[in-house]
């Protein structure tokens, strides 16, 4: 078994939070792996926490601590998914393949030493390796790694998209992405009713999408895909329904717009030029990544709560000493709503038609590589990202 193991592909497939939220979900789980593993493939299943537990195991320590130590957050956070990667485990046991469930530490997952939101500076996958070798399921915990100091730390909300890039660009491996959704989508289906798959999108647009608050793949783990040529495989947990492929080598047929998101709790920080370093002290204090900055007589940063965080101290904590720093007549607030495509920047009258359609409304408009952006009051964003689906993304704009 040992000798086939070896000599057949790998694939590390990510199950998100709803994909294993209860029992008979990971059983599902199980059986979809078991099948993959049938099929011929070695499997690296990287798992999430079940359902909610994540925002539950937070919730809890701001209960106990108005400020909890991030240090002893990342202990607290990464139980979760080490109690779903041993459930999945033994279910995948009882689909009759041997499986063993390892850890971010013990998959040689080595990070900075940021607490909460720590980056991937080295993967040294050997016990996964030996385990595929032996011919063994590898369930994976999600969203967690080691420091250089042997510290457990955590890799931000959808870290475990993170962890499956890393590891299969360690182990030349495909990367699919499990979810309750069948790939990535022009919209919010809840909010757009037409909102229409993509089929295939490059890592650019991807990675515009999700900075603008397109919730299928995180950020973090689109850019490392990137870096490493590493292509994703969007795709819904138990079905064998349609999928939408990331990757370097996307058609060259593109919708000139290819999506619209919105992102809320969005704050523009507009001070004079002299200022700016003061502005960017506190943003850098924080762990924060604007969302893109201007530059000139007046400086700008655009931040944003992360999309998946609805409860980020380190976001509201940035807030208040920015408030204190520059005072609240510096800070806009709002919901950013976003157009995402090649067309920006390059198609002639794009920001006039974006500044016409939205035009009634109050906001400001920034653009900022593959995205035009404008910074609404939250009541008009589902509203706007609507009609602004309707116009660029049903109707199109010619090319």
């Amino acid at each position: 078994m040992a000798e086939m193991a070896a000599a057949a592909a790998t694939v590390v497939q990510k199950y998100g939070g709803s994909s294993v939220a209860d029992v008979a979900k990971i059983h599902t789980v199980a059986e979809q792996i078991a099948a993959t593993r049938r099929a011929g493939k070695r499997v690296v299943a990287v798992v999430s926490a079940m359902g909610k537990t994540t925002d539950q195991l937070m919730k809890l320590a701001h209960e106990v601590s108005a400020a909890p130590d991030r240090r002893e957050l990342d202990m607290l956070l990464t139980a979760g998914e080490r109690i779903a990667m041993a459930l999945v485990a033994m279910a995948v046991r009882d689909q009759g393949f041997p499986a063993t469930s390892l850890t971010g530490s013990q998959c040689g997952i080595l990070t900075n030493d940021a607490p909460g939101g720590a980056r991937i500076v080295e993967v040294r996958p050997f016990r996964v390796q030996d385990a595929l070798d032996q011919g063994q399921v590898v369930i994976v915990a999600g969203f967690q790694g080691t420091s250089w100091r042997r510290e457990v730390t955590t890799l931000g909300r959808g870290g475990s998209d993170t962890t499956a890039v890393a590891l299969a660009a360690a182990l030349g491996a495909d990367c699919e992405i499990y979810s309750d959704v069948d790939g990535i989508y022009s919209a919010d289906p809840r909010t757009v009713p037409d909102a229409r798959r993509l089929d295939h999108l490059s890592h650019d647009e991807t990675l515009a999408l999700a900075r603008a608050g397109a919730k299928v793949l995180a950020a973090d783990a689109v850019a490392y895909a990137r870096l490493h040529g590493i292509a994703l495989y969007a795709r819904k947990t138990g079905t064998a329904a349609g999928e939408s492929v990331v990757r370097v080598d996307a058609p060259s047929l593109r919708p000139w717009v290819v999506g619209v998101a919105q992102r809320p709790s969005a704050v523009l920080v507009q001070v004079p030029a002299a200022q700016a370093a003061q502005v960017q002290s506190i943003v850098a204090a924080f762990g924060l990544v604007p969302v893109t900055e201007l530059a000139g007589a007046t400086y700008g940063v655009l931040l944003a709560r992360d999309v998946a965080d609805a409860v980020d101290p380190a976001f509201d904590q940035a807030l208040a000493q920015l408030t204190a720093a520059v005072g609240p007549q510096g800070l806009q607030r709002g919901t950013l709503v976003s157009i995402v495509g090649p067309a920006v920047g390059r198609e002639p009258g794009l920001s006039q038609q974006f500044a016409q359609l939205l035009g009634h409304w109050t906001g400001t408009w920034l653009a900022h590589g593959l995205t035009l952006s404008a910074l609404l009051a939250p009541e008009h964003a589902d509203a706007a990202v609507r009609l602004l689906h309707r116009h660029f993304v049903v109707g199109e704009v010619a090319a």
